[in-house]
């Protein structure tokens, strides 16, 4: 049975005819084109499928957009604020954190949703915090770094 779901999508207010069943992930992607939010394991391991909720870190694939109802969503789409890259998005070019670039989008997400609960995060919080996103091309360290710049942005804080 559909019903209505309202939420507000990258800074949009949105409403929306679904099965509140569907998952949120399916929904962003193909209802909404926002194919950042990447399909990786759809069992809620990998965290290819970051988003922010009320600003915190979600796994979309493990949701269903009833889940949503009510709540503010933000996909990789919709971090940027007028054509300016997040402070985190930045801070993944300039330390080359990338590789393929299937998992930056959740791991760009995880990062800003870690650094919105914990503005400066040591090393070992960083490496805890993103743990649930997997990398298998080998950009850790720089991952690491690039959260390290980005909270010193921030903050106010020279990037170096």
């Amino acid at each position: 049975m559909e019903e209505t779901v309202r939420f507000e999508l990258n800074g949009k207010k949105t409403e929306m005819l679904s099965d509140p069943d569907h998952n949120l992930l399916w929904v962003l992607r193909n209802r909404f084109g926002l194919t950042g939010t990447k399909y990786g394991c759809g069992i809620g391991y990998c965290g290819a499928c970051t988003v922010l909720m009320d600003q915190e870190a979600v796994i979309s694939c493990t949701l269903k957009v009833r889940d949503a109802d009510n709540k503010k969503i933000v996909t990789i789409e919709g971090l940027a604020n007028n054509g300016t890259l997040h402070p985190v998005q930045k801070a993944f070019i300039e330390n080359d954190a990338l590789q393929c670039g299937y998992c930056t989008p959740g791991m760009i997400m995880n990062a800003v949703g870690l650094l919105l609960k914990n503005p400066e995060p040591s090393q070992q919080e960083i490496i805890m915090g993103m743990e649930d996103n997997l990398c298998r091309c080998g950009a850790h360290v720089r991952i690491i770094k690039a959260i390290q710049t980005a909270a010193r942005e921030m903050k106010g804080g020279k990037q170096t």
